[in-house]
């Protein structure tokens, strides 16, 4: 079984926090039985996060080795400059290491839905959308990323990984989806 879910901001992958006051976890969702996620989303990043109970299915997700490409929907702070992108699309160095080069363009601003609570606004601060894929995923990697060019993130979003769609998805809910070759998963 494959399940995608669209993680609102703010809530675990896991089903249980120990700290006090609990925080919201993936157990407030109705999820099915028996399911983990295959990957994670930091609690303050939103979007597709693909939960399955198949431990085949779950490496082949996440292990580097089966590159399959994650795509991020990212609000950055500031005006990217074409060489700040640049630095992005050739790879740059991170405290743990050089990264590996990430597909980078600027998007208009997509339409999702609003976030609670809402992205700090500020009139003086310009701010722009870029889409990046990145074939590794290293523990706030895009975050990193985008700071190290000088655009720190102010929402990141999760849109693909591999095959698999966000699509229509309204945050909090989640549909099985097929594993199939031939089917386009994830799609509503």
């Amino acid at each position: 079984m494959l399940i995608a879910f669209n993680k609102p901001y703010g809530v675990l992958c896991q089903f249980t926090d120990r700290s006090m006051p609990p925080r919201p976890t993936l157990a407030g969702f109705g999820l099915p039985a028996d399911v983990y996620a295959a990957g994670r989303l930091d609690h303050d990043s939103e979007g597709l996060l693909l939960l399955t109970d198949d431990g085949d299915l779950a490496h082949r997700l996440t292990d580097p080795r089966h590159k399959q490409p994650k795509t991020y929907w990212v609000q950055v702070e500031g005006d990217p400059a074409e060489d700040a992108l640049e630095a992005l699309r050739h790879g740059v160095t991170l405290n743990d290491g050089p990264t590996r080069p990430a597909e980078v363009r600027r998007i208009d601003a997509p339409a999702l839905w609003p976030r609670d609570p809402p992205v700090r606004f500020r009139k003086t601060v310009p701010d722009a959308w870029l889409e990046i894929t990145i074939g590794e995923g290293r523990n706030r990697q895009v975050r990193r990323m985008t700071a190290a060019v000088g655009l720190p993130t102010l929402r990141l979003v999760r849109v693909a990984i591999g095959p698999y769609r966000l699509g229509e998805l309204a945050p909090g809910t989640w549909h099985a989806v097929e594993t199939g070759r031939s089917a386009r998963p994830g799609r509503r």
